[in-house]
């Protein structure tokens, strides 16, 4: 089992690797479900610590469609988490009637490259997040997509979610997202059949 602590400050990136896990989600602004992190922040953690640090590359609050100038701004927070060293980046792109965005996925990915990209919860936006998977699973350098189903939790959303896992053919992770806590992450994992979690809490307090 692979478990993403997603964190804001470099003490909580300490901490959850200390407490066991597996990988870090590096963002800022938490409270809007995460905006990319100052430079500063992402060349500190990925230098000290010893597990692999995706870094958010999400230039505003609010919804996931994009203006060229906020592509321009998530290029360069990709430009940033390349030198200070992470392992990828975490990028989620909507159109208008909140259907994937193809055309500009496909952009950021490419220039991602070799980062691994993570595709986030914008895809629970979506009526049914499976259609989100068909597109998302041929686009080459994806290799996860962040989820709770299209539900507020991971245990609301277990059904789509091994629907999304079957629809993937093992081209895509599912990250399983959603109220994932130390106390409940075996369960979530046997309840959903992926081997990859992420949570604010799912090593615990970092406090």
């Amino acid at each position: 089992m692979i478990k993403e602590a997603c964190v804001e400050s470099l003490s909580e990136a300490r901490l959850a690797q200390e407490k066991g896990a597996n990988r870090i989600e590096l963002c800022s602004d938490l409270a809007n479900d995460g905006l990319s992190p100052r430079f500063s922040l992402m060349k500190k953690a990925c230098t000290q610590l010893d597990i692999p640090v995706m870094v958010m590359a999400r230039p505003r609050a609010g919804n996931f469609v994009y203006t060229d100038d906020e592509l321009v701004q998530t290029k360069i927070a990709i430009n940033l988490a390349k030198e200070a060293g992470a392992a990828g980046v975490v990028i989620g792109l909507l159109t208008k009637d909140n259907q994937i965005d193809e055309a500009h996925t496909r952009m950021l990915t490419e220039y991602a490259h070799p980062l691994e990209v993570t595709f986030h919860k914008a895809i629970d936006e979506m009526a049914y997040p499976v259609e989100g998977v068909k597109v998302l699973k041929t686009i080459p350098g994806i290799t996860r997509i962040l989820t709770s189903g299209g539900k507020a939790t991971a245990k609301e959303g277990q059904e789509t979610i091994r629907e999304m896992i079957a629809e993937a053919e093992g081209k895509i992770t599912m990250l399983v997202a959603g109220k994932v806590l130390d106390s409940n992450v075996d369960e979530i994992q046997k309840l959903t059949g992926t081997n990859e979690l992420h949570g604010r809490r799912i090593v615990g307090e970092l406090t």
